[in-house]
């Protein structure tokens, strides 16, 4: 029966790597050997939430797995288990993952549960653990239904992003500067990551590639690590806290108030829950594209460099006073 397929966890079997990783990067970087930094308190919560994105797994991955195996009964091909299947699914369900990686930065309802893999504010390879335990609840496990409906059955898109889970590991590091230049052309790597966990305006909403980068080159969301703007890691407003239940829990909490707060219109209502985050009913708050365009009014030679809008956008003419 094809809905019965049993797959080794790629993720599961990594484990023993992820830590011996962790504890190599964690002596280079104590010992002088390697750049990078660590926090004792950063470091468990990021462990911590691991776990709560483990448990969570096992808990309630059977509901968006069992949508999906409801789905595959309406597919289109059965294109079965050669192994260029396995190729067509990876390299299908890395782009899938590049568009609900960018949904996820420009719609609050995703943010609330990604957001917490960006609350650390260091880079090292523990803050790759620091997952949602809220996936499920966002419903974006939507976007895997086509693939399914082409064809590919829901166990083999699960196993094959074990494989971009793995590589997406290895990435959370300042310890590995820029690679070999073809690497960095195809590739997500160290550098490119960086760039997308930090809140320098320059860098925010970019590169969102799991293991492909080509993705953003394609869909202009690519920008390039500076040596002259190194990456501030964090949120635009960090949560200051290590407590892992609020970083889990804390923008699902600040978004429902935002809009269950009285006296707003139904569209209001609607825009904190699903408008990108930082939009405010009053101008209060900032998104990324008015912290942008804020950074350009202030530095105007900037404008229309990668990741920056040009003059115009940002709010026209810019006199003496803009600048910082």
């Amino acid at each position: 029966m094809m809905d019965a397929h049993d797959f080794p966890s790629i993720t599961q079997l990594a484990i023993p790597f992820f830590v011996l990783a962790i504890l190599l990067e964690l002596w280079l970087v104590r010992s002088g050997r390697a750049a990078g930094a660590f926090e004792t308190r950063d470091t468990l919560t990021s462990l911590l939430m691991g776990a709560g994105n483990v448990t969570a797994g096992i808990l309630l991955g059977v509901v968006s797995y069992s949508a999906l195996l409801w789905v595959w009964q309406f597919r289109l091909f059965d294109l079965g288990l050669a192994w260029w299947v396995f190729v067509a699914a990876f390299l299908a369900d890395d782009l899938r993952y590049y568009w609900y990686h960018r949904i996820a930065h420009r719609c609050r309802w995703v943010w609330a549960e990604h957001v917490n893999h960006h609350s650390s504010q260091h880079y090292n390879l523990s803050t790759a653990l620091r997952q949602s335990w809220t996936g499920l609840f966002t419903g974006m496990f939507v976007l895997q239904a086509p693939l399914v409906l082409l064809g590919i059955h829901p166990a083999v898109i699960i196993f094959v992003f074990g494989f971009n889970l793995v590589w997406q590991f290895w990435i959370h590091t300042e310890t590995i500067g820029r690679m070999w230049w073809p690497i960095e052309l195809v590739f997500n790597t160290p550098s490119h990551h960086r760039v997308h966990h930090a809140t320098n305006p320059r860098y925010l909403d970019a590169n969102y590639a799991g293991t492909l980068i080509v993705w953003d080159r394609m869909f202009g969301t690519f920008v390039a690590e500076l040596d002259e703007d190194r990456p501030r890691y964090g949120i635009v407003r960090n949560i200051g806290t290590f407590n892992p239940l609020k970083v889990a829990f804390h923008e699902w909490i600040g978004m429902f108030r935002d809009a269950l707060a009285p006296g707003l219109t139904p569209g209001q209502r609607l825009k904190y829950l699903f408008a990108p985050p930082g939009w405010s009913h009053d101008g209060s708050r900032k998104t990324s594209a008015d912290l942008k365009a804020d950074y350009v009014r202030r530095n105007p030679a900037e404008a229309g460099r990668p990741g920056l809008p040009g003059a115009g956008a940002a709010g026209g003419a810019l006199g003496p006073e803009a600048v910082e």
